[in-house]
């Protein structure tokens, strides 16, 4: 145990600037949100719900705007502007307090608690800024993150976008993240990765070749 929590904080403490993803690095809340995302559709079939279930699964990082639409045509269902925000809406009541109450990643509060003086945190999540915020503030520790960012911000545009603003070279930063979405907008700058393994990344991990995390203890 002690060589593991070595590691861990070997590869950390040495960022300048961390970019921290939010569901599956902070809380283990990808599986909250994929019951949410199927109990919307629950009523079109197993179907629709389990391709619901293996898409949202596969595509963490992905905001739910870009999602809903496209689980609304597998049901059938006009993808208005309407339609969409209303959907939207349903799925944003569903699952907050399920992320709320879901469990923490092991290791976390301690590793943001003791280093968050000593290295600038930017929250980037594909949640909506104002559910993130409200989350965070629920959780009491917004006061860890200099910045947060949610949807629609693209994580690639803010990891740049904050580097520039801090001078900071990419060398210097960390991206952890658990999906491929977080690796590729790392990548588009140049940012070392991170992956935190769940159960619903094993297909990336598989082909990742970077530095890889069960939890943060």
């Amino acid at each position: 145990m002690r060589s593991l929590i070595s590691t861990v904080n070997d590869l950390l403490t040495p960022a300048h600037v961390i970019f921290w993803d939010f569901d599956g690095v902070i809380k283990d809340s990808i599986d909250v949100k994929t019951e949410a995302f199927a109990e919307m559709f629950v009523q079109f079939g197993s179907t629709v719900t389990n391709r619901v279930r293996q898409h949202h699964e596969s595509h963490g990082g992905v905001p739910r705007f870009e999602k809903i639409p496209l689980y609304m045509g597998w049901a059938g269902i006009n993808a208005t502007p309407q339609s969409v925000r209303e959907y939207c809406e349903k799925f944003s009541k569903v699952v907050v307090k399920a992320v709320i109450d879901s469990p923490w990643v092991p290791g976390i509060i301690d590793y943001l608690q003791d280093h968050a003086g000593e290295q600038y945190f930017v929250l980037v999540t594909a949640t909506p800024q104002i559910e993130i915020e409200d989350i965070l503030s629920a959780l009491n520790i917004s006061q860890y993150f200099r910045e947060v960012h949610g949807a629609p911000v693209e994580k690639s545009r803010v990891i740049e976008e904050v580097l520039l603003r801090r001078k900071c070279s990419s060398s210097d930063a960390l991206a952890i993240g658990d999906s491929v979405t977080d690796l590729r907008a790392a990548q588009a700058n140049s940012v070392p990765f991170l992956l935190r393994r769940t159960p619903f990344n094993c297909s990336l991990q598989a082909d990742s070749e970077g530095m890889m995390v069960d939890d943060f203890n």
